[in-house]
């Protein structure tokens, strides 16, 4: 089941860390921050099913997020063809932070959940 306290958590904790750990390494920086912020996912909710599920769902709603911020600035900056071009990218990114957040996040969620042995 999905805990939206620790998900907002999770969301949160994953753009202070890819921003952190993505200034030090611009090449692996980030999916390592992803990583240790689906462990701390992991580590709060327990158990390995629940730390994948709450980990894949908290970088999914930073895409989402983000795929927002992209559609809104476009129709702000340039009308009709903004939002249209905006919809186009928010929605590729979407698609691809999505299978990044299951794999990257939802590997650290599980890791996390396993080492809390909780369920």
């Amino acid at each position: 089941m999905v805990k939206w306290s620790v998900v907002f958590v999770g969301f949160i904790l994953s753009i202070v860390f890819s921003a952190i750990f993505g200034m030090l390494s611009p090449t692996w920086g980030s999916n390592l921050g992803l990583f240790i912020a689906g462990l701390i996912v992991g580590l709060m909710v327990g158990g390995v099913w629940d730390g994948l599920a709450n980990a894949a769902v908290a970088g999914a709603f930073g895409a989402i997020v983000i795929a927002i911020l992209i559609l809104v600035g476009g129709a702000i900056f340039a009308g009709l063809a903004g939002f249209v071009a905006g919809a186009v990218t928010g929605g590729l990114l979407v698609i691809v932070a999505l299978i990044q957040s299951l794999v990257v996040m939802g590997l650290g969620g599980a890791i996390g959940g396993l080492l809390r042995g909780k369920g």
